[in-house]
C-alpha cells in the first residue's frame, strides 16, 4: 500500500505561484508513476501532470506554467504552479500508480486526500 499526503495549497492572487508536494510512505516510489489531478466544485476530476521514468507528461491547460519533479531520496513528488489563474481554481490530488502512466483516473489506484488552490482574480 501507498499513502499520499499533499501540501502547499493556499489562496493566491492571479498570476502567483505555489508549489505543492507529495510525500508518499508505505513504498519507494522510484519505479512508480506518481501525478497530480485537480477537481473543481461541480465538475469531473481532470489531468494536471503525471511522471514515470523520467518521463513527464503535462494537461495542454497548463503545459508552460506548471512543472512536475520528483525526489525520490525524499519519497516526494512536486508541482510548481506559476502564472496561477482563476480557472486553476480546485482540489488538487496527488496520484500513483505501480504500472500505469497515463491521464484517465482510473489507471491511478493510490489517491491523497486532496489540497485546495484557490486564485484570485
Amino acid at each position: 500500500q501507498v499513502q499520499l499526503v499533499e501540501s502547499g495549497g493556499g489562496l493566491v492572487q492571479a498570476g502567483g505561484s505555489l508549489e505543492l508536494s507529495c510525500v508518499a510512505s508505505g513504498r519507494a516510489i522510484s519505479s512508480y508513476t506518481m501525478g497530480w489531478f485537480r477537481r473543481a466544485p461541480g465538475r469531473e476530476p481532470e489531468f494536471v501532470a503525471t511522471s514515470r521514468h523520467g518521463n513527464r507528461y503535462l494537461a495542454d491547460s497548463v503545459k508552460g506554467r506548471f512543472t512536475i519533479s520528483r525526489d525520490s531520496s525524499k519519497n516526494t513528488v512536486y508541482l510548481q504552479m506559476n502564472n496561477l489563474k482563476p480557472e486553476d481554481t480546485a482540489v488538487y490530488y496527488c496520484v500513483a500508480d505501480a504500472t500505469n502512466f497515463g491521464d484517465r483516473t482510473k489507471e491511478y489506484n493510490y489517491w491523497g486526500q486532496g489540497t485546495q488552490v484557490t486564485v484570485s482574480s
